[in-house]
């Protein structure tokens, strides 16, 4: 009997795509510096990022100092622009995640949230319209290990005191969290109702795994 469903967030409950970018391309530009020498030093940081062992200030501060282009204002710049696009993302939510979230709380299942990220994510999530809907939250960047680690499902299993087979998993496909969650006995679906032909998202529809095209779908799987 399943007793709990646990998300991913991002291209899962919320979308990068649906409103402004501030990727890597964008913060080169307000740094002036050439966006594939910003993007070489910015994926050197990825794990580290991630986990915990780095903020996103630090990076940015980082790769300011080592290309000569820190001032007070480019700094404050870039983090301010991209905390607001990351905060912006929970304002353009699928019409269905909040009812889906509600009629989940109404039945009695649990909700957990599994999701590597960043600093400026993990301060984001937590002040959302969404985190008072989670009964257990393991973001990465306070967990100090990520997705597809075992270990984090694990945790997040253990505090809702149920077993693998008691829990689904969605996700949009990505961080191989599908393959992780079916590995240890979890129901794994792939949330495909973000997916947009032409979008920049890398992650494509996965045919092994059960595709749900809207959120209320998930429902049908409880």
């Amino acid at each position: 009997m399943i007793k709990a469903v646990i998300f991913d967030m991002y291209e899962t409950l919320i979308t990068h795509y649906d409103t402004p970018l501030y990727f890597t391309t964008q913060m080169a530009a307000d740094a002036d510096i050439p966006a594939e020498e910003f993007r070489e030093l910015w994926v050197l940081s990825e794990t580290e990022r991630t986990i915990g062992q780095l903020s996103f200030e630090d990076v940015i501060r980082d790769i300011l100092i080592r290309k000569d282009r820190y001032s007070d204002t480019v700094f404050n710049t870039i983090v301010e622009k991209r905390i607001e696009t990351k905060r912006d993302c929970f304002e353009h939510l699928h019409p269905e995640i909040l009812t889906m979230l509600e009629e989940l709380k109404n039945r009695g299942i649990k909700i957990g949230l599994i999701s590597n990220c960043y600093s400026e994510e993990a301060i984001e999530i937590r002040n959302s319209k969404l985190f008072p809907y989670f009964d257990v939250c393991y973001l990465s960047y306070e967990q100090g290990l990520k997705k597809p680690d075992p270990a984090i499902f694990q945790r997040c299993m253990g505090d809702l005191q149920l077993s693998a087979e008691e829990c689904v998993f969605v996700g949009d496909g990505g961080s191989q969290e599908l393959e992780a969650s079916g590995v240890l006995g979890m129901k794994p679906l792939q949330a495909v109702w973000y997916f947009k032909e032409g979008s920049l998202h890398r992650i494509k529809p996965m045919a092994e795994y059960i595709q749900l095209k809207s959120p209320m779908e998930v429902l049908h799987h409880i």
